[in-house]
């Protein structure tokens, strides 16, 4: 249910339990369709938005005749 992720250069990554259980530990998480990374890279979202677009554009194409 709860995961943790430790953004910044300088952080100590501590482990937090709750409940007597250590929270998984994740380097990307997707919250409102946005992919946010642990280094709050663009890469994964870009990446996933493009493959998105591609695939609606072979549809298109796919339903035109020549």
């Amino acid at each position: 249910m709860f995961k943790r992720m430790h953004m910044g250069y300088n952080n100590l990554q501590a482990e937090y339990v709750t409940d007597g259980n250590i929270l998984e530990y994740v380097n990307e998480k997707k919250d409102l369709g946005v992919i946010i990374s642990e280094d709050m890279k663009w890469d994964k979202q870009c990446g996933v938005a493009v493959s998105k677009a591609n695939k609606i554009l072979g549809m298109i194409k796919r339903s035109f005749f020549c």
